[in-house]
Parts: C-alpha cells; sequence; structure tokens
C-alpha cells in the first residue's frame, strides 16, 4: 500500500453542538420517554408523553429466554405457525438484515408464505408494510425496515388499487376497483379483529429498549387489538454480555431441559435492566464526547464569529493597525522593563526584532536612555510602525491594501485555526493517560486547551501583521520571469527521467550481489577488524 500523507481536520463538530446551534429545539416521536434523561441534560428538553387517543389493548406477553439460537428460531416458527392457522397477521422483528435472511430461508423450508423487508428493496418497502395487516400474512422486517408507513388492519385498499392501476387516479376504473377493495378490506379488517388483531413477533432485544417499543408499536394502533413476544437465547449479543450466567443458572436450578424457555416477568425485567446498562453506558459515551467537544465549542464559535466579521466588514484597517500596536507592546514587553535599569534594557534585540516584524528600523541602539520609560518607548514605536503602515498604503494604493488585508486575515486565520485542530486532537488523544498521575483528564484538557487557543490566536495576529508588513506585488514582467523559469525547470525535470536523451542518467535502484555483512562481523577486506570499525563506518 502507499503510504499517505495524515489527514488534517478542516473544521470539525458534533452531532449534539451541532443541534444545539438552532434556536428552537422540538421533536415528536412515540419512543422518546426511555431517552428523557439525555434529552434533558445534552438539549434541556422537557419529555412530555401524550396519552394515547383510544385505550391500548395490546397484550405485551413476557419474553421467553431459550438455551440456544436454533430453539429459539424454532420456537419463533412455531409461533408464527400458529398465529397463521388462525389467519392472525404476524409482524417478525430482527435487529439485522443476516437475521431476517436465515429466517426466511427456515421458513422457506416448512413451506410457509412471507414477505421479507430488510431496507434493500425501498421501492416496494411501503407496499408491502401497508400489507402486513392483511388476514395470515407474514412479513419479516429489520427494526428500522418500512417506517412511516402505518399497517391497516384488513390490508390497504389504496395500496391495492394502485397495485392493479399503475396510472393512479387518472385512470377511469380507479373510483370502481377502490370501491370494491375498500369493501374487501373492511370485511377482512373484521375477520383480523376477530383473530386477536397483528401479533408481534421479536427474534432479539435490542441494545436499546426504544427500538424494541418502536416494533411493538406497530401493533395496537387506535385502540386496535394486537400482541407481541420477544424470543431470546443465551447466545444472544445482550444477554450473552450482561446476564446470561445468572439467567442461565436459573435455568439450571429449575431443571430446565432443552427447547423448553424460561418465561416469567423476572426475566424480562432482568433483560430490561440489562438494556438500562447499556443505554446507559452508550450515553456516558456520548456524554463523555460532548463534555471534551464543549471545549472545542467555545474556541469554534470566538473563530467563527471572528472569521463572519473579516468577511462583513467592509475595512479591516483598524483591526490590521490594532494588531500592530499590540505586536509592537509585546516586542517593547521582552526587551525592556520598568523594573530593571534602563542601561540593561536590550535595545539593540529590540531593533531587530522590529525589523524582522515590521521592516522598520528605530535606531534604538543610539537612544539616550536618561529619563527614557517603557510607555514612551511603546508609544514612539507604535508611531514608527503606523507611519510604516501609511508610506505602504501610499506605495501599494488603498484599494490594494485594503484587499490584502481582508484575504490574508482570512487565509491566516483559516491556515492557523487548521492546525490548532490538528494540535488539539493530539492532546485529546494523549489526555486520558493524565489520570494515571490522580489527574482529572478533562480539566487537564480544558486548561492546556484555553492555552494553546490563547497562543494560536497571539501567532494569528503575529501572522497577518508581519505579511501585511512584507508582502509586495510582483509587477507584470516579474510574474513572466518566473513563468518562464517554472517552464525551463519542469522541461530540465522532464529530460532528466528520460535516460539516454541527452539528459541526466536514469537513477537505477542499487542491488546488493553478496550476503549482508553484519556490524559485528569481521570485515571483508581481511584486515581483521569488525565491519562496523573499518569499511562500515558511516
Amino acid at each position: 500500500m502507499k503510504i499517505e500523507r495524515e489527514n488534517q481536520t478542516l473544521a470539525t463538530i458534533t452531532f449534539q453542538n451541532y443541534f444545539r446551534m438552532y434556536k428552537k429545539l422540538s421533536g415528536m416521536t412515540g419512543t422518546a420517554e426511555t431517552e428523557a434523561e439525555e434529552f434533558g441534560k445534552i438539549y434541556g428538553l422537557e419529555v412530555l408523553v401524550v396519552p394515547t387517543h383510544q385505550p391500548m389493548v395490546r397484550d405485551d406477553r413476557p419474553d421467553v429466554v431459550y438455551k440456544t439460537e436454533r430453539e429459539k428460531f424454532n420456537a419463533v416458527i412455531e409461533e408464527i405457525r400458529e398465529c397463521t392457522v388462525d389467519q392472525q397477521p404476524v409482524l417478525v422483528g430482527t435487529i439485522s438484515i443476516e437475521n431476517s435472511e436465515k429466517l426466511s430461508a427456515a421458513l422457506k423450508k416448512v413451506g410457509m408464505k412471507h414477505h421479507v423487508l430488510n431496507a434493500k428493496h425501498h421501492a416496494s418497502e411501503a407496499e408491502i408494510v401497508a400489507q402486513a395487516g392483511r388476514k395470515g400474512a407474514v412479513t419479516i422486517s429489520t427494526n428500522m425496515a418500512g417506517r412511516g408507513t402505518d399497517i391497516v388492519l384488513g390490508g390497504n385498499p389504496e395500496f391495492l388499487t394502485r397495485k392493479d392501476l399503475p396510472d393512479g387516479e387518472e385512470d377511469p376504473k380507479w373510483e370502481a376497483t377502490l370501491a370494491g377493495y375498500t369493501e374487501q378490506c373492511a370485511a377482512e379488517h373484521e375477520e383480523v379483529l376477530a383473530a386477536g388483531g397483528l401479533h408481534i413477533v421479536g427474534t432479539e432485544r435490542h441494545e436499546s429498549r426504544r427500538i424494541d417499543n418502536q416494533l411493538r408499536g406497530r401493533s395496537g394502533r387506535q385502540g386496535d387489538p394486537g400482541s407481541s413476544r420477544f424470543f431470546m437465547s443465551l447466545e444472544d449479543d445482550l444477554l450473552r454480555v450482561f446476564g446470561a450466567e445468572r439467567i442461565q443458572g436459573l435455568m439450571e436450578r429449575m431443571g430446565m431441559e432443552d427447547g423448553v424457555p424460561i418465561e416469567a416477568k423476572m426475566v424480562s425485567r432482568a433483560i430490561e435492566n440489562a438494556q438500562k446498562r447499556v443505554e446507559g453506558q452508550n450515553f456516558d459515551t456520548r456524554k463523555h464526547l460532548i463534555e471534551y467537544d464543549d471545549v472545542m465549542n467555545k474556541q469554534r464559535e470566538v473563530v467563527y464569529h471572528r472569521r463572519r466579521e473579516c468577511l462583513a466588514e467592509g475595512e479591516l484597517r483598524t483591526e490590521v493597525l490594532g494588531m500592530a500596536a499590540a505586536a509592537a507592546t509585546d516586542l517593547v514587553a521582552l526587551h525592556a522593563n520598568e523594573e530593571i535599569e534602563t542601561a540593561e534594557w536590550e535595545l539593540a534585540a529590540l531593533d531587530d526584532a522590529l525589523f524582522s516584524q515590521f521592516l522598520v528600523r528605530a535606531d534604538l541602539a543610539n537612544l539616550p536612555r536618561d529619563g527614557l520609560t517603557v510607555e514612551a518607548l511603546e508609544t514612539s514605536i507604535q508611531q514608527l510602525v503606523l507611519a510604516a503602515y501609511e508610506k505602504r498604503e501610499e506605495e501599494m494604493g488603498s484599494e490594494v491594501v485594503r484587499h490584502l488585508e481582508h484575504v490574508l486575515t482570512l487565509q491566516c486565520l483559516d491556515n492557523h485555526w487548521k492546525d490548532h485542530l490538528m494540535a488539539m486532537d493530539h492532546l485529546k488523544e494523549g489526555i486520558g493517560l493524565r489520570g494515571y498521575a490522580q489527574k482529572n483528564p478533562l480539566q487537564e484538557y480544558q486548561k492546556e486547551g484555553f492555552d494553546m487557543f490563547e497562543n494560536m490566536m497571539l501567532s494569528y495576529e503575529n501572522d497577518v501583521v508581519e505579511k501585511m508588513f512584507s508582502v509586495r506585488i510582483a509587477d507584470e514582467q516579474e510574474v513572466d520571469r518566473m513563468e518562464e523559469r517554472r517552464r525551463d525547470e519542469s522541461a530540465a525535470a522532464l529530460m532528466g527521467r528520460g535516460a539516454g536523451e541527452g539528459g541526466a542518467p536514469e537513477q537505477k535502484q542499487v542491488r546488493r550481489k553478496g550476503d549482508k555483512v553484519g556490524r559485528n562481523d569481521p570485515c571483508p577486506c581481511g584486515s581483521g577488524k569488525k565491519y562496523k570499525k573499518c569499511h562500515g563506518k558511516s
């Protein structure tokens, strides 16, 4: 594999902080109650439960747990068979496409008709889900498939009509066909109600209770009858990680045989507790992520606010001169101090630093030091810098300088921000090790991140000032000369690659003919010395 350069992050934000940028946040879902704590802590949203329009009469039966996955799937098939005998529609939920296809293959073996809905066939999803409530229908679905389409008991007459008449309502037979299907579905609706409504079969518990509630919620709508049951095995991921040993011990103490499940409220409670623990762990992970991103978020707000100002403001002359004055003050503070004698001030070094930053000379070495103060030195240097800036404006033209102020301010801000993002990523990678030193990694990250941000903003301002005082505009003749030089270099490089065409000879890979000589082996020249002491010296 070709080794590439490390990718550089140009911008970053978490979903949580992205959502929190909106002035108003709200939402509606049937399964938010289990996540109320997270909505409250992260977004400050209160979760209110709206009562159902009609009394909910769905029969949510206790979970059943088998020893092996094979026994579980056999029990699921038997459950489906019992329902289809009474013409009761069944919706089977699986947590993965793989499991839905495995169950489908098992149903085909026993000759049971069914539909598979696993988000692979997008076009037919809505149609399959709409008819999942017809009598005797068996539908296998992954938990996320077919969302947004209501399951009507007895079937959906509009979908049935549309299947027969692809032209839709424009077809002259539409009204008559729709009326016929409406009558048929109404009769079938009564039969399905008598059979007990839609039965939900869950082949495994999901890590999140929300997903299980979404599956259960497909049945028992608007006061319709319905039922649900989840089938599990000790080989399922959830039970394997949480609580399988405890439940297996209970099964052995009760003397349960193969193929005989545990069915008790206690088991359902144990499974729900396992789900709560997983949800808690996932929430802690997201909370941990946002605590760290909150540090970056405050910095992000400052940088993007500054960037918007640069884009929106007509002139940045005042801001750039402010940066220059601050840079001059910092240079004076480095080389002169009220607490020491003026004779010890490093004025020559300050003069060199001024030339490096602003390309101006103040001839400070010959400055009389009697009665000299830091404030007077700062004022004189700031005036010198201002005069140099005004002189550049006269030479280059105000319009050119105004354009440069915008371009360089944005360019420097973006470059320093990109480098800062990379530095913060590197800091975050190793900050967890601070825990070994009995320090709070988050607090250390906040403190060091703040210091790094302060230094970054200072470097950004100094960079803008340095470029504004040093950049020069090339004339057309100079641009032509540079372009010609670039073409000559490209041509020379091409000739160098073509060996034997008058260019540089083609470089061949050096290959070793004999065995490799070890550093401590006798030198092949026969001197009697070790190779590293003789011809192996680098």
